[in-house]
């Protein structure tokens, strides 16, 4: 494994998210695992009877003969799948990220500027306006898909939720039957869009109310380095690149481990090239949930990811037969209370936007 660039002691892992968030002078990345290039010694084998060959084309991924999924040593519980997609099918992945999910209902930070009528149609307003300097799109920082996470009070509720993309849904559900969890149903969704000078603040994903199912997370666009700590701050981290299709699995004891991403850099050319649409439906298989994406809407995708980043934690939130408790009415969803930058690091500063640990920062860094 990388050597850690800081030791263990007082919050280690902030010290590292400054190292790899600084400008002037950058940091030095050699101790960054790519797992691109990673050796066999902690290549993790997934059960191949956990998912056929069809239903895993049917979302856009490759047969799990192919994937290579990895361990990390001192991360009980963690797997990295170096991206799993087929060719071509992020691109649609891509397109439902920008075009299908920020539209209503589902709730995006925009939500707190505008009105509903302003922020209906995203898309079709960005690819009008596409050689404006400002688009809507690049205006949207995060969207919440399913039980709609509330900013305020860090919780989700009964009475604010809607229907979770099936698309998605059955994504969410390949992947992590592969990694061992049949069971795991997709009620959730956090879409964080990042710019090349965005970060994510350190923080813990604690308000599901069911810890058993893991935690999926999916990175399209650009690359960052992603952080993955322990359970406690002082804990040093360790860093790792996330490139376009890569997927990472918290489970067990790394569900509850602090995380963050300090940057966002260009994406090496062989990843960037995977984005690139198939143009053909032939590909696809009967039934496929994955479409092709037209020249027109592509041209709206590549210009936003040339630049951008766009990441999707799917969840459970509850367990079964678990039930939320009673809330009160002033627990619905306000768009007024809602942080424009979610729990990311904000221009403003603010919170984490997750429920804190002891020690947590209520004031991270400017972005």
């Amino acid at each position: 494994m990388a050597a850690s660039v800081v030791e263990g002691g007082e919050d280690a892992f902030r010290k590292m998210f400054k190292f790899y968030k600084r400008r002037d002078p950058p940091p030095d990345f050699r101790d960054v695992a790519d797992f691109r290039d990673y050796c066999n010694s902690l290549f993790t084998c997934l059960s191949r009877t956990s998912l056929n060959h069809e239903d895993a084309a049917q979302v856009g991924l490759k047969p799990i003969r192919d994937w290579r999924a990895f361990s990390l040593q001192g991360h009980p519980g963690f797997l990295f799948i170096s991206n799993p997609f087929l060719r071509g099918s992020q691109a649609f992945w891509v397109r439902q990220c920008l075009k299908t999910y920020p539209q209503k209902p589902n709730v995006c930070n925009l939500d707190m500027h505008m009105s509903p009528s302003e922020t209906q149609d995203i898309w079709d307003k960005s690819a009008y306006l596409l050689r404006q300097p400002k688009t809507l799109l690049e205006k949207l920082r995060w969207v919440t898909l399913g039980y709609h996470y509330n900013w305020g009070s860090k919780t989700y509720s009964a009475d604010h939720h809607t229907a979770f993309p099936s698309e998605l849904h059955a994504l969410a559900f390949r992947i992590t039957a592969a990694c061992g969890f049949p069971g795991f149903s997709s009620e959730a969704a956090i879409l964080n869009y990042y710019r090349s000078d965005s970060s994510l603040g350190i923080h813990v994903d604690e308000s599901e109310l069911d810890h058993s199912q893991p935690l999926l997370s999916l990175s399209f666009g650009q690359s960052a380095i992603f952080l993955l700590g322990g359970p406690h701050r002082q804990d040093p981290p360790t860093a790792m690149f996330m490139h376009s299709g890569d997927v990472m699995v918290m489970s067990g004891p790394s569900r509850l481990t602090y995380h963050a991403v300090p940057r966002i850099l260009p994406a090496p050319l062989e990843c960037a090239s995977f984005l690139e649409p198939s143009g053909s439906a032939s590909v696809l298989p009967d039934g496929s949930a994955v479409e092709p994406v037209t020249e027109e809407d592509w041209a709206v995708c590549s210009r936003y990811i040339q630049n951008s980043r766009v990441n999707v934690t799917v969840r459970q939130v509850l367990g079964l037969g678990q039930s939320f408790p009673e809330t009160t009415p002033s627990s619905v969803f306000q768009s007024e209370k809602l942080p424009a930058n979610g729990y990311r690091d904000g221009a403003a500063g603010g919170d984490n936007g997750k429920r804190k640990r002891s020690g947590s920062d209520s004031n991270p860094d400017k972005t």
